[in-house]
Parts: structure tokens; sequence; C-alpha cells
């Protein structure tokens, strides 16, 4: 019988404020097979990891059982110090007495007690028969797909590439930017947004380093952690850019006008050309819904124009083919539609625009140059009216959650419409106001203090049009008055929700989202920047709303993550997957179907179940549903279950 040494963390008060930890000592002492027991205020400290080390050496264990919290918090922090003792680390286990025990019976000391002693029985005898394993050693492959070229996608690529390793960054718009390139400034500085990103999209266009792939999507990812396979989908732009010199003659004599998507219908653009003037890769691309040679076979003026030759409407989709170690997640954000709040009038009154509207309004390489105007005539707005959780923190037609972003934004919008018409009045309508970062509480105090922002805490109840104005009535729950304001223009502050294809990447990567389509981190404390699929990381809007800042930071540390992984020529996945008999196994492939992370083939030749153990997360489903016991999962075998639980009972 193996020998078995049981620790007991006190955790504080976490553990023994409900579990009377020295009866628990005594108790486990006499069970068979365990020759140590020992209780400690904390085990996680360099003490207690010092404590388990001394026995494993002096007691000559063979197995052991830590009675702490969570496996998630610290088991390879134990496992590192058995091993350090000489114990392979795949003998050492965790028997969680905190989360499933003393947190859930907190007024029933005995009844805790009695548990924890059930508890560590059940996983002694899992221990006693635990295996020493080895963990699977696999190489990497040391470049980085990152998906997504907005600010949190250029930064990580940027950081991996300057590190000196390969990044393939793949961008679905022809260019590079995503939606801070439709700022005009950002808060709470008020800084130009073009003239902090182009710096990052022209570094990020010519770096030896970076495979740019603009226009392009993921269709497919297969492998695992180092060894990623992808193909990406590059659309046509009917442009070789080899050829291209960036002259724009082509856009300048299009006959094709068109809403521009990047001017969110505010302006128009040409079936040919770049959207914005700072554009990288700054190259002409056609637009194939719009073009009416592509649609008729008339027209064609480009093709004939172009001194170059470089107008190609014969080009082709391509796919392409990547292996790569890492992939990254940075895809960005959508807005809610605003058809939803049909109490507002958007859509139907030309005078109501959402916040990304407003900033083409007020960009210089907008369509008014800058100049604020109103869509249905153009004058400036003396009265503009700001709305702002339109769709956040709504429980019935929107999103449940804040937005983040929304406050900040209508403030820093409200402000600079200020310093454009002085003797205009801004109003802005909201819940509560959240501004947390440096500097945001004093930039809202700036807006009021020195730029005369009238804020109404209330919700705005109608909007509808009379006249040339916009009336928009609301309350203002402070003073209790009712109010009705005669606008020019207003603004939607709406919710931030996924991009509209992410559930459907998230299916091709095979990570999880959240139940509003945002990608789930594997913890949000301990790895916020990782998704519960090793080797694949999480960045900005993609996982949650987030600023600039916020976006940027979390780049860096999914780029640090990148560059951990990439540190060695091998990886080590954790050996506790299945494994197939092959004397039992028939080949019924039920297991196969079973498998959520495709590891599990059939090899035809012999007619048996194959496991690519570096694929495997170990989740047992597979061994749930194999019909005759062929698949077995190392260390946690249907003998080990039984055991457990003849220990509880």
């Amino acid at each position: 019988m193996a020998r078995i040494g049981v620790f007991v963390c006190w955790c504080g008060h976490n553990i023994a404020g409900t579990v009377d930890v020295e009866k628990l000592v005594r108790e486990i002492i006499r069970y068979p097979g365990v020759v140590h027991t020992e209780d400690y205020q904390y085990l996680c400290s360099d003490p207690g990891q010092a404590l388990i080390k001394q026995a494993i050496v002096e007691k000559g264990l063979e197995g052991v059982v830590v009675a702490a919290c969570s496996p998630n918090m610290h088991e390879t922090t134990f496992r590192l110090a058995a091993q350090a003792a000489g114990l392979n680390p795949y003998r050492l286990e965790i028997c969680n007495i905190r989360e499933q025990d003393s947190w859930v019976h907190l007024a029933e000391k005995e009844k805790a007690t009695e548990k924890a002693i059930e508890l560590v029985r059940s996983v002694i005898e899992k221990a006693r028969r635990d295996e020493s394993l080895k963990p699977i050693a696999v190489p990497v492959t040391k470049k980085a797909l990152v998906i997504g070229g907005g600010i949190s996608g250029m930064q990580t690529a940027l950081e991996i590439a300057d590190a000196g390793h390969q990044v393939v960054l793949v961008e679905k718009e022809p260019h590079l930017g995503g939606r801070m390139a439709q700022l005009s400034e950002t808060f709470p500085t008020l800084d130009c947004a073009s003239c902090i990103l182009t710096p990052k999209t022209a570094e990020v266009g010519r770096h030896e380093r970076i495979q740019l792939l603009t226009h392009s999507e993921i269709v497919e990812v297969s492998g695992y952690v180092g060894n990623f396979e992808v193909k990406i989908k590059v659309h046509p732009v009917y442009v070789d850019w080899e050829k291209c010199t960036g002259c724009m003659e082509c856009m300048t004599r299009c006959p094709q006008k068109v809403g521009s998507d990047f001017d969110r219908g505010m302006g128009q653009k040409k079936a040919i050309g770049v959207v914005f003037p700072q554009a990288v890769p700054y190259r002409p691309a056609i637009d194939s819904e719009h073009c009416i040679f592509l649609s008729t076979g008339k027209c064609g003026v480009c093709k004939k124009l172009c001194p170059v030759d470089a107008v190609d409407f014969e080009q082709k989709e391509q796919l392409i083919k990547e292996k790569v170690g890492a992939i990254v997640v940075a895809t960005g954000y959508d807005l809610i539609p605003k058809e939803r709040f049909g109490e507002y009038g958007y859509g139907k009154f030309p005078d109501v625009i959402d916040g990304l509207q407003f900033e083409r309004l007020n960009s210089s390489s907008g369509p008014t140059q800058g100049e604020i105007q109103r869509p249905s005539d153009g004058k400036v707005p003396r009265e503009v009216v700001f709305i702002q959780c339109v769709g956040s923190r709504d429980q019935e037609k929107g999103m449940p959650y804040c937005s983040k972003i929304c406050c900040m934004y209508s403030a820093k919008q409200a402000m600079l419409y200020k310093h454009k018409v002085p003797d205009g009045q801004a109003y802005l309508f909201y819940t509560d106001i959240r501004a947390g970062g440096k500097g945001y509480e004093e930039f809202i105090q700036r807006g009021v203090e020195q730029d005369g922002l009238l804020y109404l805490r209330g919700r705005v109840s109608r909007v509808y049009q009379e006249n040339n104005q916009v009336m928009v009535w609301g309350s203002d729950t402070l003073s209790g008055q009712n109010i009705q304001i005669a606008a020019d223009l207003v603004v939607l502050t709406t919710a931030v929700v996924p991009r509209s294809d992410a559930r459907e990447l998230a299916r091709i990567l095979h990570v999880g989202t959240d139940q509003y389509g945002f990608f789930s981190e594997a913890h949000p404390k301990l790895r916020p920047v990782e998704s519960l699929t090793r080797g694949i990381y999480l960045a900005g809007c993609a996982q949650a709303p987030q600023d600039i800042a916020d976006s940027v930071s979390q780049a860096g540390s999914a780029a640090s993550k990148v560059l951990m992984l990439f540190s060695g020529d091998e990886l080590y996945h954790p050996p506790t997957v299945v494994e197939v008999d092959p004397d039992i196994c028939v080949g019924c492939a039920i297991c196969v179907e079973a498998c959520p992370y495709d590891a599990r083939s059939i090899d035809e030749s012999r007619k048996v179940a194959m496991v690519q153990e570096v694929l495997c997360q170990g989740c047992g489903a597979c061994a749930a549903a194999c019909p005759n016991g062929a698949t077995r999962h190392r260390n946690l075998t249907k003998s080990q279950i039984l055991s457990m639980i003849d220990a509880l009972l």
C-alpha cells in the first residue's frame, strides 16, 4: 500500500473558521495507508511548501494529498514543490475543502468537519492509485497569428515581432486601424486619434517580420498549442498592389459614388479607392458590391486610366495555409443596432445619430471636414442632446452590462462640440456617471465647469420630430422636473457588443464565448487574457468593452503570453489524458463523436480508436461514451472513481 501524507491548510479563517482542522488531522492519521499528517496556516507559502518537501523526503511518501482550496488556484504550486522533493508531481492531489466545504457550510462547523474528513478520505483513495506520469513534449512553431488589425491587434503584433518572431496579422477590412481609425480625438487628453494611430499602422505596414493580410478572414483552424494549422481566405480587391503606386487616379475618375460604411453612412465614397487618407496599406480596393463593371460588365474607367495597369478584374479569391504556434484574437466590437430603440427615432429622423457617426462628423477627414453639421440640412446645430445608456444596462431591450466607455466618449464629444460651437448648448441625459480611470473623473468635471456641459440624471421617454427640430422629452430625477428640449441634433451613445461574426470565429477556433458573444477568458482574475484553449489568447474588445488604454495594456499582456510560449523549443502538455486499450476497442467511433476537441480518430487499418494526446484536454467525455471500457483516463480511472465513492459511503 502506498505511503500517503496528508497536509491540511488553515487558509486563515477561510477553512479553519468553519472546519475543525485539528480534528480532521487526528481522524485522517488513522486512515489506512496514511503515514503522516500535518496542518499549517498557509500551505501555499514558502514555509508551507517546505513542510511538504521535508515530509516527502523524511517519511518516504509515495503520494501526497493537500486539503486546501481549489486546484485551479495552487495545484501547480504544490506539484512543483513535490517534484523538487523527488516525488512525481502527478502523485500529488488537491482535496478542495474550501470552495466545496467551508464556504458552503459557514454555520455548520460540525457537519463541515465531517464532510472534510470524508472528502479527504476519498482523495486518499485516488492518490494511492495514481501512476507516475511524464508530461508530453511537443515542438513549437515560433510564429504567431493575430486576428484583427485594430489598436489591440497591432500592438500585439508589434510586440511579438519586435521580440524577433514572425507574425501573421489578419484583418477583415482592406485597411488597418479598426474602430480607432474612425475616431476624431481620444479621452481624457483630447489627443488626435489619427496622430496616435498612424505611427502604429505605418510601423505594422513596413515591419519585416509582420505578414499583413487585409481583406481576409479565418476559415479553418486545426492542431494544438505550438502547432496550429490555419486556413485564411483572402478576398480579391481587384487591384494588383504589387504594381499599384497609390496615385489614386482611379479613385478620382470613378463615376460611382456609394454610402461610406467607414463614415457610418454620413458621407460617400467611390467604388474604388481608400476609405480615409491615412489608410495602411495606402492602396485602392474595389467594392465588388457597387462596382459597375463587376455587376454589369460596363464602365471600366479605372482600368483604362491606371498608368501601371494595376486594376485586375480577373483577380480571384485565395486560400492561404499557415502554421503558427499561438493565436491572439483581437476582433474588436460593434454597436448594438439602433433600430431596436424606436422611441429614440433612429432611422426615422435624420438628425438622430449614434456616437460613431458623431465622431465622423467631428473628424477633419470626415464627410464635413470636421465641421459639426446636422445631416438633414447641413446647418450647425445650436442645441445638441446626448442620450447615454442606449442599450446598455437595459434588461429588456438591450444588454444588462455597462459598456464602460460611453460616459467618457459622450463627455468628450460634448466638449469637442462646445469647442467648435462655443455659443451652442450640450445636454447629457445619464443614468449614472461611470468614470473609472486615470484622469477620467477630472475630465468629466472639466467638461461641466469649463465647457458648461449640462448633465440631466434621468431617462429619455420620447423623441419626435416637430418642424425642423427633434423634440426630446425626459426627466431629471434629481430635481424631479420633466424636461423638454427642442434639439437640433440628438446623439445616442449605444451599447458596445461583440462583432457579428464573433460566435462563428469562436466555433472555428474551438474557444468559448459568454452569453453575449464576447470571447471567454480562462479566469477573470488569474488568467484574463487566456482562453480555455491553450495557445489562444484574447486582446481588446473581443473579450469585453474596453477603452483604448485597457486594450493596449491587454494587448501587451497577450503578447507576453505568446513570447513566454515561444521561449523554449518544446512545450509540455499535461499527461492526464485518455488512452485506448487496443485489445478491447472495436472501432465503433462513438468516442470520436463524443470528443469536443477533435482529439479522437479511427485507425482504419487496425479498426481501433486513436488519441491525439496533445489535443486531448482530459474532459472524459470519450471515456463516459465508450460502451466497452476501452478508453481509460490516466489517473482518473474507473477503479479510482469507484474507490473514492466507496470511501465516501
